[in-house]
């Protein structure tokens, strides 16, 4: 089983990237919000490191292996949490997962079903599904850094660390004052 791809980046699309292993191409499908931040994750040398989840995409007369990939483990985790939800299946967990994976975990800590339903393939019923299934589960993806990188001020960073202690701190259970 394939779990981690490190090498060139050759081609990259809206969906997919092609990387090059010591001259074999393996194409790996993306979701959108990797996909946004690929580039910022690319070395000097022009190389790239994605985890992956890879499986057997059956069809009537035939199969073949997928491979999904992610830029970290965590984000590979909530992938494969969110697939576990009734009538989501890979391919239609790739395409939801088009907003960054910390405010769709937000979303569904919170039962927020109007942001859930703004994600391509969820519906109203999915939707509620996915929040009966996960609300509880997903607090810790709230915490990933996955919204792309800038220049943060010190009192914007103090505030951001402050505000995830007491973000987490209110997972536990503890009381707001």
């Amino acid at each position: 089983m394939i779990v981690k791809l490190s090498g060139r980046l050759v081609q990259k699309s809206d969906q997919a990237v092609v990387i090059d292993v010591n001259g074999i191409s393996y194409e790996v499908i993306v979701p959108a919000s990797v996909v946004d931040r690929i580039d910022q994750n690319i070395s000097p040398e022009g190389k790239v490191d994605l985890i992956v989840h890879h499986y057997l995409q059956l069809g009537p007369s035939s199969g073949a292996p997928v491979l999904v990939g992610f830029l970290n483990e965590v984000e590979r985790d909530f992938f494969l949490q969110f697939i576990t939800v009734s009538g989501i299946g890979p391919r239609a967990a790739i395409k939801a997962l088009s907003k960054p994976i910390s405010e769709i975990a937000a979303a569904i800590e919170e039962g927020n079903d109007k942001t859930l339903k703004t994600l391509p393939g969820i519906g109203a019923q999915k939707a509620k599904d996915i929040i009966a299934k996960l609300q509880g589960k997903v607090g810790k993806y709230g915490l990933i850094q996955d919204k792309g990188t800038g220049t943060k001020t010190v009192a914007t960073i103090e505030t951001d660390w402050q505000q995830e202690a007491l973000e987490v701190l209110l997972q536990l259970q503890y009381k707001r004052n």
